[in-house]
């Protein structure tokens, strides 16, 4: 018999709202090694005497490797269940952040770094476990609460790794504490598996008829999917232009040349895959039972690629930026700096909770609206106005952004459920090419511009909401192994 989903009661710890505790806190775990980066960065820059650029470029690998891992995770919860995904995550992506924490050699750091960017992909793997424990009528502010809550582990490291790390000191006190921060999410990975199961007791844990590639229903989205796939090789490829001999020089010519086959043939491959699992749709139509339209799951990458990708971004910089123009002291940076992760708390489950009640759409254009609005006012930032000034701006374009991630997560699983790891790993891995893009943009222009570029995409993506974006309606419909049709209301 399947758990009762009509209450929801944030303060209990049992049934549903108990798993949603246990995985946001996998989740938080996940982003204190992952984003802990970002505020740790001065110190690890001070100690081994790093150039800006050398610190910029970490950043970005940091963010590199969860797009394509966010895919193959999404991918993979599907098939295997989200129980035993997180728990690998967690101690896979822990073990690497060590090792990072003691390598020697620049190279050793950047290696490291862009595998550390695995562990990011966790954020799926809660979509789809929070998607099964909850009906579509609390979605938004479940999926809110998962990702606001999760999201908030970035400004825990900022607030606890930075005063770790000054009590022991310049040279090792950053080791230290990336350390510890990763052997605790090495010892939460084992006590989620043994405290979570994928499913309430009784209900079916819905599989893809075919994994390898997302299942489209008409010929143009077959040709959307094709395309909404070049983005995130593109976003691969800057990152290689980037280490290039032409830039950082961290790679050679040939490794360069090597690593844009690569991608052009992996881009092939996927192609192929995709065609082997939707030609079917040339010779007879898709039944109306398993169809949906793949323009909502194109323009919910699109705005996960400015909300998500905007935290990131803006997580990872903030410190070195409050540095940089206003010459503050590292702890007082990060600090600041961890305000704008703080406002998760509230901001994401409160973007999901407006589009429970006032609609999906509706919630996003204008939660875009304010996106567009504050960071193109911050696109004129100058060394001259008030810190205070500058912090009260970022929080009021925080707010608006991370409502804007509640919101996406809250339409993304109303979408087609048996498919719901692989759509919110394609949304995700389009919100860490949005980290790549205005991180890279970031290493090549001042902050003005930087915050600048991110108000411009919002406005074109504002765009593709006001004229394409359409409410969910009805229901969803599932089949059943034994082949009984199970209606799921989307409002």
């Amino acid at each position: 018999m399947s758990i009762d989903h009509s209450k929801f009661n944030l303060l209990s710890f049992s049934g549903n709202t108990r798993i949603l505790h246990l995985t946001w806190l996998a989740f938080f775990m996940s982003f204190v090694v992952w984003l802990g980066l970002g505020p740790m960065m001065p110190f690890i820059q001070e100690a081994l005497q790093l150039s800006s650029q050398q610190a910029k470029v970490l950043l970005i690998l940091n963010v590199a490797m969860t797009i394509p891992a966010r895919i193959i995770v999404g991918i993979l919860v599907d098939k295997y269940g989200p129980k035993i995904m997180y728990s690998a995550i967690l101690i896979l992506g822990g073990a690497i952040s060590i090792a990072f924490a003691w390598a020697q050699t620049y190279e050793e750091l950047a290696l490291l770094r862009f595998l550390s960017g695995f562990i990011g992909a966790g954020f799926v793997v809660g979509i789809r476990m929070i998607s099964e424990w909850f009906p579509a009528k609390q979605t938004g502010i479940a999926q809110g609460i998962y990702g606001g809550w999760g999201n908030f582990g970035s400004a825990g490291a900022a607030m606890t790794l930075p005063f770790i790390a000054s009590y022991f000191g310049t040279d090792e006190g950053w080791r230290i504490a990336i350390t510890l921060a990763s052997f605790v999410a090495i010892a939460y990975g084992v006590i989620y598996f043994f405290s979570v199961s994928d499913t309430p007791k009784g209900s079916t844990y819905f599989k893809p008829k075919k994994t390898g590639a997302m299942e489209v229903t008409s010929k143009a989205d077959l040709a959307l999917y094709i395309i909404m796939n070049i983005p995130l090789y593109l976003a691969l490829g800057v990152l290689t232009w980037k280490l290039s001999p032409q830039n950082m020089g961290l790679i050679t010519s040939e490794s360069t040349y090597a690593i844009y086959v690569i991608l052009g043939a992996t881009y092939a491959f996927q192609i192929s895959k995709i065609w082997q699992i939707n030609k079917h749709i040339f010779k007879e139509p898709v039944p109306p039972l398993h169809s949906y339209k793949f323009k909502q799951v194109a323009i919910l990458d699109w705005a996960y690629l400015v909300t998500f990708g905007t935290e990131l971004a803006v997580v990872s910089m903030l410190a070195m930026f409050y540095v940089s123009w206003f010459e503050l002291p590292k702890i007082t940076a990060a600090l600041l700096a961890g305000i704008y992760p703080f406002i998760n708390l509230v901001a994401r489950p409160g973007g999901g909770w407006i589009s429970d009640r006032f609609g999906r759409r509706r919630t996003l254009l204008v939660i875009f609206a304010g996106i567009t609005a504050s960071f193109l006012f911050l696109g004129n930032v100058d060394k001259s106005w008030s810190v205070e000034l500058v912090v009260a701006i970022t929080i009021i374009a925080g707010i608006f952004s991370k409502a804007g991630s509640g919101a996406v997560y809250a339409m993304v699983p109303l979408i087609q459920r048996r498919m719901t790891g692989q759509i919110a790993g394609m949304a995700g891995a389009y919100g860490n090419v949005g980290a790549v893009l205005f991180l890279t943009v970031n290493s090549l222009v001042d902050y003005d511009m930087f915050f600048m570029v991110i108000g411009v995409v919002s406005a074109a993506v504002l765009t593709m909401i006001v004229f394409f974006l359409e409410e969910p309606e009805g229901q969803m419909t599932e089949v059943l192994p034994d082949g009984t049709v199970q209606l799921i209301d989307v409002k």
